[in-house]
């Protein structure tokens, strides 16, 4: 492992375990401001919510998990999604992504490598494995559900915008969204959930998913943008 590699696990280490001593509860209320935050970001920066004053921010709080060992596939596909709207909603709304994970850098990097296996994954669930009703009925949702298809070769998957790393956990659990428990999944992960800051950091918008399959897609997000954000 390189040096530049051991400092920056190490600084990783230190802001985290700093923040999680100082963090407490506070819920994001609408028409209220964002509390802060600072976390480090794939790459090695530290990014801000305070960064993006001046401009609308999507936040975006995937599970990641969705049993032990097992990527949820929502979220995979939820952030293929994002990647065909960050640009549009950059250009057209002034509109900055910040993808935040609660897992470590190594578990993060684990996931984008494992991504485009994660999209061919998705892929096959549109076939039926068998002939018996409940195999064809897990492939109709997923054709329903899974609408678009994405490929993505190993070592070239796109970061066009921060992928925060929350390990301690400071902003999930300050917005109470951190949980071992959840949608009959007995991992750690957080409720999939997205919020809508306006540029002056008030949030005009936030969803917090009911279930697993409960996700605003990009046509629910540009009609959410379209009514709160000038």
């Amino acid at each position: 492992m390189s040096n530049k590699r051991v400092i920056f696990f190490f600084a990783v280490f230190i802001l985290t375990t700093a923040l999680s001593l100082t963090v407490h509860a506070q819920p994001a209320m609408l028409e209220q401001p964002m509390k802060n935050f600072t976390l480090y970001a794939m790459g090695g920066k530290t990014v801000s919510l305070a960064d993006y004053k001046g401009k609308n921010v999507l936040v975006v709080f995937p599970r990641v998990f969705a049993a032990e060992g097992r990527y949820c596939s929502i979220c995979n596909y939820q952030y293929a999604e994002l990647l065909s709207l960050a640009k549009t909603a950059k250009e057209k709304y002034n509109l900055e992504i910040l993808y935040v994970i609660p897992f470590s850098d190594k578990t993060i990097n684990n996931w984008i490598d494992a991504f485009p296996d994660q999209m061919a994954s998705i892929e096959q669930m549109k076939i039926p494995k068998d002939n018996t009703e409940q195999s064809i009925r897990r492939a109709e949702f997923a054709k329903n559900f899974f609408v678009n298809k994405y490929e993505f070769t190993k070592g070239e998957v796109p970061t066009p915008f921060p992928i925060l790393i929350d390990s301690a956990r400071t902003v999930s659990k300050s917005l109470g969204i951190f949980t071992n428990d959840w949608g009959g999944s007995k991992v750690e992960q957080d409720i999939p959930s997205v919020y809508l800051l306006d540029k002056n950091g008030i949030l005009k918008f936030k969803y917090v998913s009911q279930s697993t399959v409960d996700r605003p897609k990009n046509d629910y997000l540009l009609k959410v943008f379209d009514s709160f954000l000038k």
